[in-house]
């Protein structure tokens, strides 16, 4: 396992939820935003891959004279017992992801290449906080974008409180809006009659929390069932399915989180990146699961939701003496959703050519991914350009929100 990687634990414990300070109790507290003006319902699903995801490997560029060269061993094909599906005439989605092919027939996903935030150097600590505070540098500010989106969001009468799902609150979620919490931990399970006790105790000496926490036991168990209980051998990207499937079964309910925000690890992929098979190709496919588990179970909501998939820098052009590839800087974001004007790679593509990398190793970004999240907040939930550039991302002016990427 890499230095910077960690398997989230997918099983969702009662008593977890207890000792967490009821989280979910707080629910019912929550402010209540103003419905869209078109009478949508939107929901909103960040996906934060930890470690740095291989964009060209992800989605690629088989059409670029130079790639298969600079990817060696580990770059796709369109042909061949583990051929690559075309999305357009130049790009090629690695096969684990059948699900997303799917989505992106049905125009209901997309992708923009040679992305990347404004940081420019390697570490992914830096190149984490970058991507999530909104800043254009590390170390500014211990808030996110997205609760700061959620902060400006005009109240009204309905429930648009966000859902962080994880042992901690992603730095994107963190800030004075308030959130919720769901730690899908591993941890013993006190039983029901303990649970009803707990309640019971609290309804003399605390009304309003044992009603607070009622409400949560309601929505963790709305969230658990036999489908959420982990088989035997279930590995990082079994985990990946099962917390997207508790996450969607919550953003579902009429009065469930309309946002979420969640991490995936272990994408550091220095060695044994495994072209079609191997280790990015089972990362990829547990991603691909979670997409679908996303899409299946909010149901007739899906028609209204956008997931955003993003990561802190993608890896080298060139692939390594291992079969891997090191810290690089422009990659992928992946889009999907009802709501996704999809069928698209959007790109501004800079070439593979020596001359045309970034510091002669990594595929140059000619997108600012603050442009495209910029994009989808305008245009999904409705909020201003001035405030995107202000309040969202502080000092991005000159990132101006992509058009056309919502229907």
């Amino acid at each position: 396992m890499d230095c910077c990687e960690s398997a989230m634990s997918p099983a969702i414990s009662r008593r977890g939820l207890l000792l967490g300070g009821v989280s979910f109790a707080a629910w019912a507290y929550l402010p209540k935003f103003a419905r869209a003006a078109d009478g949508r319902d939107p929901r909103l699903i960040v996906v934060i891959l930890r470690g740095a995801l291989d964009g060209l490997a992800t989605v690629a560029p088989v059409g670029d004279p130079d790639y298969a060269a600079l990817h060696g061993s580990i770059a796709l094909t369109p042909d061949g017992p583990h051929a690559a599906p075309m999305l357009d005439s130049f790009f090629a989605l690695h096969p684990a992801m059948p699900e997303f092919a799917r989505m992106y027939r049905e125009k209901q996903a997309a992708v923009i290449h040679a992305v990347s935030t404004p940081y420019r150097d390697r570490s992914h600590f830096d190149g984490q906080d970058v991507l999530e505070s909104g800043f254009a540098g590390p170390g500014r500010v211990q808030s996110g974008w997205l609760n700061r989106a959620l902060g400006t969001l005009p109240k009204g009468d309905r429930v648009m409180g966000a859902l962080a799902v994880g042992p901690t609150t992603p730095l994107v979620l963190r800030g004075p809006a308030p959130t919720v919490g769901w730690a899908p931990a591993n941890l013993p399970q006190a039983d029901d009659d303990t649970a009803m006790r707990l309640v019971e105790l609290y309804s003399h000496r605390d009304p309003a929390l044992a009603s607070a926490l009622s409400q949560g036991l309601q929505l963790e168990k709305s969230a658990q069932g036999d489908d959420m209980k982990p088989k035997p051998g279930t590995n990082n990207a079994g985990a990946m399915r099962l917390v997207a499937r508790g996450a969607a079964k919550l953003m579902a309910a009429d009065d469930g989180p309309r946002i979420a925000a969640l991490a995936f690890d272990g994408w550091d992929t220095h060695a044994n990146e495994g072209g079609p098979v191997g280790r990015l190709a089972q990362l990829l496919g547990g991603l691909d699961g979670a997409l679908a588990e996303f899409e299946s179970g909010l149901g007739g909501r899906w028609r209204d939701t956008v997931v955003v998939v993003a990561t802190e820098f993608g890896r080298t052009a060139r692939v390594n003496g291992t079969e891997g590839t090191d810290h690089g800087t422009g990659t992928v974001a992946l889009l999907a959703g009802g709501a996704i004007k999809g069928g698209r790679v959007i790109s501004d593509w800079p070439g593979l050519k020596p001359a045309n990398l970034y510091q002669a190793r990594d595929l140059a970004p000619t997108t600012d991914l603050r442009a495209a999240v910029k994009g989808v907040l305008r245009d999904h939930l409705g909020l201003s350009d001035r405030v995107l550039a202000e309040n969202v991302f502080p000092d991005s002016a000159a990132a101006k929100p992509m058009k056309g990427l919502v229907v």
